[in-house]
């Protein structure tokens, strides 16, 4: 809140607010002055020049700290309405008020830079090791595929005479493959740079979600995997309107990651229903699940498993979590008490009044 005030607020802005805060906190003192001692009052007006001094510039808070001074002066030290005072005792009190209060406004600002430098050189660190991050997992991710079909074409264009029918379409297939995967990386960067411009939303229309999640599972079958994947989409599900992008991205981006993380011949299933107002889609495996220690962190960006083998970029949940959170909804990762994990998506979405009567479609792959 005080870094909200100390950066939006204008400095004509400040000195007016910090001198309006004394003047009220004041003004409430002297209504109860014959019930607070003068020597209590000065004490609320040090700790009204500390709460502002937390949350402004020093210099309105010097300007606070001089009027709370001559305040308490002019009004509660006897006698009262004039700047003459009386004892020696209160003399001495009001000469270490203006002390005690000028010290205190520039220690605090003292704090407060020091406390930004700190975020500063905390931010600087940040950025260099997600830098660094990003570097090394791009230079694996980027470089291996590109490598694969500048060798692969290489082949093609210096041995085609001697090449077999076969041994081209394997190095076709390597260049399709590695095509692929570059692709995808390239993509997560650009959605990862949509989501961190903070401007992206989402472009919602009416879609089945039938077509989206089989469109999104051939996808995957591009990527050969070999896990078994079982759809369940309940026979109610009406056409729902979402932004059909990035719905199929999410379940793009969790179902290669259970791909990605599971044994070859790992079981996945995939589960639609829609509840008043909103979608529901489970996506749960039978692989090792998450360690709960890391679950907290894995929507993260760039965070990868500490347990997961070399490659990969770390933004395919995060990518999801961000795309879920655009549409106004919410992801939740849980392990399966059986083994695996389960993800959990719940997405708000307008419905038609067309209702599929058919009996549940399942698929499996």
């Amino acid at each position: 809140m005080a870094e909200f005030f100390f950066n939006k607020v204008s400095k004509s802005r400040q000195y007016f607010l910090s001198l309006l805060f004394v003047c009220i906190v004041s003004f409430l003192c002297f209504v109860f002055a014959n019930f607070i001692d003068y020597k209590i009052v000065a004490f609320i007006l040090l700790v009204t020049v500390s709460l502002i001094a937390i949350t402004f510039d020093i210099f309105p808070v010097l300007t606070a700290a001089v009027l709370s001074a001559l305040i308490w002066n002019f009004f509660f030290i006897p006698p009262r309405f004039t700047f003459h005072v009386g004892s020696t005792e209160d003399t001495i009190l009001f000469v270490m008020y203006f002390i005690i209060a000028m010290v205190n406004a520039v220690l605090t600002n003292k704090i407060k830079l020091i406390e930004k430098g700190a975020r500063e050189k905390e931010e600087k660190s940040n950025t260099v090791k997600l830098y660094n991050t990003l570097l090394n997992s791009l230079s694996h991710e980027l470089r291996t595929p590109i490598a694969t079909i500048i060798a692969a074409t290489d082949n093609l264009q210096t041995n085609s005479s001697n090449l077999t029918p076969n041994d081209k379409e394997e190095l076709l297939a390597e260049i399709s493959t590695a095509s692929f995967r570059l692709n995808q990386q390239v993509e997560n960067l650009l959605n990862m740079s949509r989501l961190e411009s903070g401007f992206i939303q989402p472009k919602k229309d009416w879609c089945d979600i039938n077509e989206l999640v089989y469109d999104a599972v051939k996808r995957i079958e591009e990527n050969k995997a070999t896990q078994h994947i079982t759809i369940n989409i309940s026979p109610n599900l009406p056409v729902l309107k979402l932004d059909k992008v990035m719905l199929e991205q999410i379940i793009y981006n969790l179902l290669n990651n259970a791909c990605q993380y599971t044994a070859p011949d790992s079981m996945i299933q995939l589960k639609a229903t829609y509840k008043p107002h909103f979608l529901e889609i489970v996506i749960e495996d039978n692989g090792d699940g998450f360690p709960e220690e890391e679950i907290k962190n894995v929507f993260e960006k760039f965070y990868r498993l500490k347990t997961s083998r070399t490659g990969g970029t770390g933004l395919g949940l995060s990518i999801v979590k961000g795309f879920t959170e655009a549409m106004g909804g919410s992801v939740l990762l849980q392990n399966v008490s059986t083994g695996g994990a389960r993800f959990t998506l719940i997405i708000p979405a307008e419905s038609t009044l067309l209702k599929k009567t058919d009996q549940w479609q399942k698929r499996i792959y």
